[in-house]
């Protein structure tokens, strides 16, 4: 991670602030400031919309603080007020808060599309005594999913649903094994079926956001999410130990005495930390349910269910018979060794065509690997050219694999959609007991397939792994997250 700017002062709740700006993907926060409960920045990403046509939704950001005590040197996530009023943006942006207070949804406030520009954010802390502190604001692009029914299934996609819709009877009803399909149990109400309106991360999670969450992290926590140990020599890498499958995450300088957690970068080039091409955009790979879970709970995520997978890909359109996220039968395979400007925040496909998805290389050759976020779309990409689904969310097809809470089996229904609330155990595990088990991961599945698996494990509906259970990290495995 890079920062572009520091500073500290004395404020009037005796806080002392030392405000690190960040970017992640196409966010940046920056000219962070703090004056008593109220924390101020500017942030700005690219290709925003509110669309009042189809699919009628918005993008947004959600956004989080978390604090460190001078003294102690840990880091605890921030809660924020869950009044409207006690926060403020610039036009032309408005934030909503949220119930729990673990963060807010920055979005556009009226319709319209195109980048924002540095926009001023004002945010009301509350339950912060005197300090001193030092302040981290963290953003991550999201997409709205609207209530309403949609439809699963298409009757050709191996393992896949019955053919039937899902409603608001659904939800509120459960959806019986027989009526499903794919030899699981009942589906209860209480599961997250897609019906009711939630967000959903843009991007799989990239190799930045990996590292700033690594950074956050105490020594002991720190050892549990990396393959490696925290006090390896600097330029160690921590994901594979070796600069393998584009994944260059490093330790730029070593922990110590079990107590002093070290500090991570990228380095995908093996040479200087932190370069443009060290590949921060990258989707994050090598990934254990464990590790996902962390950063989700880390971040006040919540994992997403292959019902809610459905419904982002496909959104209220018919369905129709092996269609990928991208709403139609068109797949064209693209391998990282053939991109252009590669692992830059640039990085792009050398040509523009339908149906582009890193997926079917057939190959576990370290040196290949997933793919930018995002790395299809351009000014002018259609849906199918960019690969992006009916609600805007990219790579749901291909790339790294999004890890599901399967309706395969009794664990996996057993999850009653509990969100994240910021903060992870002593040894760095999520600490939600109604997610699925961090060390069988009995009840995630795998759903969209991944830059080695066949192309058809990337259409919408198929459930070939759908009830996979794996807890070992894997170079094809990433995810998302939902709220």
């Amino acid at each position: 991670m890079k920062s572009k700017n520091y500073f500290s002062k004395i404020a009037s709740a005796l806080f002392l602030l030392f405000a690190i700006n960040t970017n992640a993907n196409n966010v940046e926060i920056t000219g962070t400031s703090v004056s008593g409960n109220d924390i101020t920045f500017n942030i700005s990403w690219e290709n925003s919309w509110n669309a009042n046509v189809a699919p009628a939704n918005w993008d947004a950001v959600w956004v989080f603080v978390k604090y460190q005590d001078c003294n102690t040197r840990l880091w605890a996530h921030t809660s924020l007020s869950t009044v409207a009023g006690d926060h403020s943006a610039a036009s032309p942006l408005q934030v909503d808060p949220v119930a729990d207070g673990r963060g807010v949804f920055i979005r556009r406030s009226a319709l319209g599309g195109g980048n924002i520009s540095a926009t001023s954010i004002t945010l009301r802390m509350t339950g912060l005594g005197a300090g001193p502190y030092n302040f981290k604001v963290f953003g991550i692009e999201m997409v709205n999913v609207p209530q309403g029914n949609f439809e699963i299934g298409d009757a050709t996609s191996a393992s896949t649903f019955n053919s039937i819709n899902v409603t608001a009877t659904s939800q509120s009803g459960g959806i019986t094994s027989a009526a499903i399909g794919g030899g699981g149990p009942t589906v209860p109400a209480t599961f997250p079926m897609g019906y009711n309106s939630f967000y959903c991360m843009k991007y799989e999670i990239s190799q930045l956001q990996y590292v700033e969450f690594l950074n956050s992290l105490t020594f002991a926590q720190q050892q549990t999410r990396i393959t490696t140990d925290p006090t390896s020599a600097s330029g160690t890498y921590v994901t594979f130990g070796a600069n393998y499958y584009r994944n260059g995450i490093v330790i730029e300088t070593p922990g110590n005495n079990a107590a002093i957690p070290a500090v991570f970068g990228c380095d995908a080039t093996n040479g200087v930390f932190n370069n443009v091409n060290d590949g921060q955009s990258g989707a994050m790979n090598n990934l254990s349910w464990a590790d996902l879970a962390a950063y989700l709970d880390w971040a006040a995520l919540r994992p997403m269910t292959e019902l809610e997978f459905e419904k982002v890909c496909r959104g209220t359109m018919p369905r129709v018979a092996g269609e990928y996220p991208w709403g139609d039968t068109t797949i064209n395979a693209f391998y990282s060794t053939t991109v252009v400007n590669p692992l830059q925040p640039t990085e792009a496909a050398n040509a523009v065509v339908n149906g582009r998805c890193a997926v079917a290389l057939g190959s576990a050759n370290p040196g290949y690997g997933p793919l930018k976020v995002g790395v299809f779309a351009t000014s002018t990409s259609g849906r199918s050219s960019a690969g992006a689904s009916y609600y805007g969310a990219m790579e749901m097809g291909g790339n790294v694999v999004e890890r599901t809470i399967t309706v395969a089996n009794a664990s996996g229904v057993a999850f009653n959609g509990t969100l994240g609330d910021g903060t992870l155990t002593a040894i760095g595990n999520a600490n939600q007991a109604t997610w699925p088990s961090i060390s069988t991961a009995t009840g995630v599945g795998q759903r969209g397939g991944e830059y080695v698996s066949p192309a058809s494990y990337a259409r919408t509906s198929d459930r070939t792994v759908a009830g996979s259970t794996d807890a070992t990290r894997q170079y094809t495995y990433g995810g998302r997250g939902v709220r």
